[in-house]
């Protein structure tokens, strides 16, 4: 009598055994790949593999690149001379000041001052030095290789009309200054609440500042005056990366009775451009201004010491 539909057959002992220990071939339960199995080749002859399908590398979006943020510098060598005149071809500098400043501490990590010797002085009713003074004895051949450790330690040389300091050096005494320069009357753009002059002279950002002025004229007083005026600048790393960026001479494109706005805007009639008014910008102060300017050089200054 055959067993109802799906209940189990009862297995002897034997048949019971023979289950445990029966193989399946797993070919057998893919029956297509069975079919298609080629005869077994002879054992001598090397089996060819079936070739690996390529994996289809996964396509990614490239990472965007990292903008980083320029590094505002951190060592700032601020400088000032003294000259028996205004012509470098023919006077000479006859003394040096320097305040060696930190960025983050807002804090001022030396300084110098020394007079080199000269025969004469012809601006002393101007800086107030007697030449004569300048020739006595002193270790200024000694101060002036400190000035150059300091230098050399410096990020960025700050000086209050690089214009007139800058062709002092590498003349007579002076050492070659291979560092990029940073003007404090042109190139920083101080904040509007001071109620400063586009370009202010250093009297005037002292009292701007709160800064009382206690003299004026001798190199390392300057000097000071700016290092008081930085360590009271709340957005100093703003002020000075907005510096640095590269600049070109421009000209102002006004009509004669708008002379006034060139004029607000830091522009210099006649100087160094003849009967323009011009100033150095960066492209984006450029476009910034509320009228037209063009540029009169062909290469930006990338900031960088001739």
């Amino acid at each position: 009598m055959a067993a109802p539909s799906g209940s189990a057959q009862p297995l002897d002992p034997a048949g019971r055994e023979a289950s445990r220990w029966q193989q399946t071939s797993l070919l057998s339960l893919v029956p297509a790949a069975a079919e298609e199995c080629p005869a077994q080749a002879d054992p001598a002859e090397p089996v060819a593999l079936a070739p690996m399908p390529l994996r289809t590398p996964v396509q990614t979006a490239p990472a965007q690149a990292a903008v980083s943020e320029p590094a505002c510098p951190q060592r700032l060598l601020i400088l000032d001379t003294e000259t028996t005149g205004l012509d470098p071809e023919r006077d000479h500098c006859i003394e040096v000041g320097a305040v060696l400043f930190h960025v983050a501490s807002r804090a001022v990590l030396s300084q110098l001052s020394l007079l080199l010797p000269c025969q004469s002085n012809a601006a002393e009713e101007i800086n107030g030095i007697d030449a004569s003074v300048s020739r006595l004895e002193q270790p200024w051949q000694a101060g002036l290789h400190y000035f150059q450790e300091l230098v050399a330690s410096a990020d960025v040389i700050v000086a209050h009309n690089v214009a007139f300091d800058r062709p002092w050096f590498g003349r007579g005494p002076l050492p070659v200054i291979e560092k990029p320069w940073l003007c404090s009357m042109e190139d920083l753009r101080w904040p509007s609440e001071r109620r400063l002059k586009a370009t202010p002279s250093v009297r005037d950002l002292a009292l701007a500042y709160g800064i009382p002025v206690w003299a004026a004229h001798r190199a390392l007083t300057d000097c000071i005056y700016l290092a008081q005026v930085f360590e009271r600048c709340e957005a100093l790393d703003s002020l000075l990366l907005a510096g640095l960026e590269p600049r070109r001479l421009y000209r102002a494109e006004l009509p004669y009775d708008q002379r006034h706005r060139a004029r607000a805007a830091g522009f210099r009639w006649n100087e160094p451009v003849a009967k323009a008014w011009s100033r150095r910008l960066s492209e984006r102060e450029a476009r910034e201004l509320d009228f037209c300017v063009k540029p009169v050089e062909q290469e930006p200054d990338a900031r960088e010491a001739a």
